[in-house]
């Protein structure tokens, strides 16, 4: 191993130590192109992190060695580094490492931060939630076609009800849809708003879409997850580099795109120059906030039909309207 590497980040100064240690051995990138492709993003990058605080994925050993996941900062951080308190569905809370800029990126990344996954809010205003996430997840037999089709449904759906939104790779088999938000709700109202998305899109698209939580129910449907809204929940960063061995990027794509786009080749090999020649598909979405009234409108009157809540995620407490939380054949044989 070569000797440390020191950097000047905005104002700072950023030890990588160790910096050609390979981390993704599919093509043998190390933790200083890794380094890297962050600087040569940074602008489209904290345009979506800045400010958020941060769960940490650890690989200090590289992509598919050991690995965990770390919401407190540990010991011993620099004095200029900033962090924030956060909670977890059963109040817990710590010190979470806030994406302040691209020192603290970079200060994490020499951890052997592999994965940023990232509050659905900003670090200074955590009673509003900014962001819906629509997660679009292959059942089995769905394959990347399915998804681009399940996307293009959405989108209309969204439009139809004066809703912009925006398109990318998971990094992994999924792709995601988010909706930058009027400063005005919480958790638990973008959570009924993503519910009750999910739910219209499967009333309209029965044998493309499903909103059941219960995997048993959704046979080869795309489902929309939307418990990734749930309060408190993290989900992976955009523009962030997946721990997986080829360093896949959770990419944002323009709609002309998502026809002809393969997510495989996405990496922090190939985004920077993709960045550079096309710039960034997002640019300009925080300026224009969107309003889910529609989506909240829709859930009312979901309720006033008499459905009961969505299923919450097992690391949440139970639920007000919330059905019972057992798999349905499970229930049929108790």
């Amino acid at each position: 191993m070569s000797g440390a590497v020191l950097l000047g980040v905005d104002g700072v100064e950023v030890k990588i130590s160790s910096p050609d240690k390979v981390y993704f051995p599919e093509r043998g990138e190390t933790k200083l192109d890794l380094v890297e492709y962050y600087r040569a993003i940074s602008g489209p990058l904290l345009a979506r992190l800045g400010g958020r605080p941060l769960l940490l994925e650890r690989y200090p050993d590289g992509a598919g060695g050991k690995n965990w996941f770390q919401k407190r900062v540990p010991k011993g951080t620099p004095p200029w580094l900033t962090t924030t308190v956060v909670s977890t569905p059963n109040g817990t809370t710590s010190d979470a490492l806030v994406a302040k800029d691209l020192a603290h990126i970079l200060w994490a990344v020499n951890l052997g931060c592999l994965g940023f996954h990232v509050w659905p809010y900003l670090a200074d205003r955590p009673e509003v939630t900014d962001e819906l996430r629509v997660d679009l997840d292959p059942s089995p037999g769905i394959g990347f076609d399915e998804l681009r089709e399940a996307a293009v449904l959405t989108r209309e759906f969204l439009a139809e009800h004066g809703i912009e939104g925006h398109l990318k790779t998971s990094g992994s088999r999924g792709l995601h849809l988010y909706v930058m938000l009027e400063p005005r709700w919480d958790g638990f109202q973008v959570r009924a708003a993503a519910v009750a998305l999910a739910r219209a899109l499967e009333r309209r698209h029965p044998e493309k879409i499903t909103a059941q939580w219960w995997k048993e129910e959704r046979g080869s449907r795309v489902f929309v997850d939307f418990n990734q809204n749930a309060p408190h929940k993290t989900v992976f960063g955009t523009w962030c580099v997946r721990p997986r061995v080829g360093g896949q990027v959770s990419t944002p794509i323009g709609w002309d795109e998502l026809d002809t786009v393969e997510p495989g080749t996405l990496t922090l090999s190939t985004v920077p120059a993709r960045v550079a020649e096309r710039g960034d598909p997002w640019a300009g979405a925080g300026e224009r906030p969107q309003s889910i009234e529609p989506l909240l409108e829709m859930s009312e009157r979901d309720l006033a039909a008499g459905l009961m809540d969505a299923p919450w995620p097992p690391v949440y407490p139970k639920m007000p309207n919330e059905p019972p939380r057992v798999a349905p054949s499970r229930a049929k044989k108790a």
